[in-house]
């Protein structure tokens, strides 16, 4: 007899014989408690008592709806328990279920299949939906003539392929026989207000929601719909933090300025976890928007109308769109709508690699003054231009440790163009908050993907430059709170005397016993450039041995280089010290990730 689970007081009254109630008690001990939940779900929404007076058969109805999403940083993962909580409201029985949780047999067992996805850098799945993304377009994906499905995409379109993943994945479900729902929704970097309407739409055409889509507030008042962020302070009503402390980390001679900047919470109730990151409203800066202004044929007060009501230009340029670096999309618009016959035949004959170098430094100000456009109401051009959008920047402090502040570290993004020094929109401004009182707009961004396991389980933390903010956060924690699990980093950057972020800190934990390991891998102090993943490489063994002991591992920082080789040396790893195969190895790494034991924060 197995040992009791939380479900065994209620077999004395199950209609079961025995034997079929112990074969049902031996499944259920089974499972974890997602896959209890995900079963309770099912059974409940599929099967429901004919009547009170009638035969125990019990008589299918409709079956629930599957919300299936991918998300990397969290915003996909938030929209997709909104919906669901939606659904639920109005009685439609529905389940959440992650991407690399979704399996041949679930995916196949859906009905109407809900789909929130992000899509990273230039046409990325999320790592989390990597398996799924593999299973939809393999030989394996069943056939899904029965299914009903409606596609929401998330990403920015500052990338060429925006919600590229969002378009694959509603393309590829049409292929095999799904029927639309609804039509795809992109959204950009300014979410809410789309994916509101989206659920709108998507909840009008379900069964037993007619009617139900009215309660659904979209359009003005979104910022109390289903996609609200769960927190007492939103990217529209931010809290206003006062700066404590604006240091530089790197000293004189590195080629980097990185910040630590302290943030007091003060009675904001915001509580974050180790993991979590910093919303910044973006502000662009004034003396960028007054010269905008001067290029530009408008006045700073013509009236710009929106649908949420007017604004005068000059807000709407410091506030609400982005006049820093131009991308393809931009450009692109831009030559539609101004009179401006030599930027169209730049656009039709350029090749890609022609136009990225054209556009190389080239910030909204520039492509005003080389091509002003005329003939194009105020209005007009504001809705040409994207929505600044927000930055996230992970905590790199504990509550348990510094309570009631947030603590940030910041690479300031600087280079040079057309003849003079430009800042990022949102490094430059926080690196300009040195002023006593000064302070900043944020709101807190949870990261579910991204946590700490119990306190007495190991961890490896991968993060160079400034991807070592969040393990910052995670030693801090584990300090303040006694947890007794082994702590290993490996940390790389440009050079040791003047990139070395954070060395007292570490140093410190590793004389506590806090930190029971630091690799450090400084790229230019050698001939030879050494990364993390070299470190990682070099201890190889010892990694396994991690592993074996039960190690989460985590990577934070840059995706397009360094994720992808860390990734590619856990493999190496996997093969040479624990004996796999190229599939062996690309399965246990899947595994960990289902089992979130490799988690990544990659940007």
């Amino acid at each position: 007899m197995p040992s009791a689970t939380p479900v065994d007081d209620g077999w004395k009254t199950a209609p079961f014989a025995e034997p079929l109630a112990e074969e049902a008690r031996r499944l259920i001990a089974r499972l974890d408690p997602r896959q209890r939940l995900w079963l309770s779900g099912f059974l409940a929404g599929t099967f429901v008592p004919a009547s009170a007076d009638a035969s125990p058969v019990a008589k299918p109805t409709t079956p629930p709806v599957t919300v299936l999403y991918g998300s990397q940083s969290g915003n996909a993962e938030g929209i997709a328990k909104r919906l669901v909580e939606t659904l639920q409201r109005h009685d439609i029985p529905a389940v959440l279920l992650d991407m690399i949780d979704c399996r041949q047999q679930q995916l196949a067992a859906a009905h109407t299949l809900l789909v929130v996805v992000s899509t990273q850098g230039e046409g990325d799945p999320p790592d989390r939906a990597l398996g799924f993304w593999e299973l939809l377009n393999s030989r394996k994906a069943p056939r899904l003539a029965h299914v009903k499905f409606a596609v929401l995409g998330l990403g920015d379109s500052s990338y060429a392929k925006f919600c590229e993943t969002g378009r694959q994945i509603d393309a590829r479900l049409e292929a095999l026989g799904a029927q639309r729902l609804h039509p795809r929704v992109d959204c950009d970097v300014d979410f809410e207000v789309p994916a509101s309407g989206w659920i709108e739409a998507v909840l009008g055409k379900l069964p037993r929601a007619q009617g139900a889509a009215a309660s659904v507030v979209s359009g003005a008042n979104a910022e109390q719909s289903p996609v609200r962020v769960a927190t007492a302070y939103t990217r529209k009503n931010p809290f206003h933090a006062e700066v404590l402390v604006n240091q530089r980390l790197t000293v004189t001679g590195s080629t980097k300025d990185v910040r630590h900047i302290e943030l007091a919470l003060g009675d904001s109730g915001i509580r974050y976890e180790p993991g979590d990151a910093i919303g910044i409203v973006p502000r662009n800066d004034a003396g960028g928007v007054q010269a905008l202004l001067e290029a530009l044929p408008y006045s700073a007060d013509a009236s710009v109308e929106f649908e949420q009501g007017a604004m005068p230009l000059a807000r709407v340029l410091q506030e609400r769109v982005d006049i820093g670096l131009v991308d393809r999309a931009l450009v692109e618009r831009y030559a539609a709508a101004v009179e401006a016959s030599s930027l169209r035949e730049l656009i039709a004959s350029a090749d890609e690699a022609q136009l990225r170098a054209w556009m190389q430094g080239r910030e909204l100000i520039d492509l005003v003054r080389e091509h002003p456009p005329v003939g194009l109401d105020v209005t007009s051009f504001a809705k040409l231009l994207r929505p600044l959008a927000q930055r996230l920047y992970s905590i790199a402090s504990s509550l348990h440790a510094t309570p009631d502040e947030a603590h940030l570290t910041v690479g300031v993004i600087e280079y040079r163009a057309r003849g003079g020094e430009r800042r990022g929109v949102v490094s430059g401004f926080l690196a300009s908050l040195t002023d006593e009182g000064a302070t900043v707009p944020i709101y807190l961004h949870r990261n579910a993907g991204f946590r700490l396991p119990a306190p007495d389980v190991p961890i490896i933390m991968i993060g160079p430059g400034t991807g070592v903010a969040p393990f910052r956060a995670f030693v801090a924690e584990r300090a303040a709170t006694g947890a007794r699990g082994r702590n290993w980093l490996f940390f790389g950057d440009r050079c040791f005397e003047t990139d070395f972020l954070y060395q007292a800190d570490w140093l410190e934990w590793r004389a506590q016993g806090v930190l029971t390991r630091i690799d450090v891998a400084f790229s230019r102090d050698q001939d030879r450039k050494i990364y993390v993943q070299d470190r990682l490489r070099e201890n190889g063994a010892d990694v396994w041995k991690w592993l074996n002991d039960g190690a989460y591992v985590y990577v934070c920082g840059d995706a397009q280089r360094m994720a992808p080789d860390v990734h590619a040396t856990l493999l190496e790893i996997a093969r040479r010290h624990g004996s796999y195969s190229e599939e062996q190895a690309i399965e246990y790494l899947a595994q960990l990730q289902r089992e979130r034991r490799y988690q990544r924060d990659v940007y």
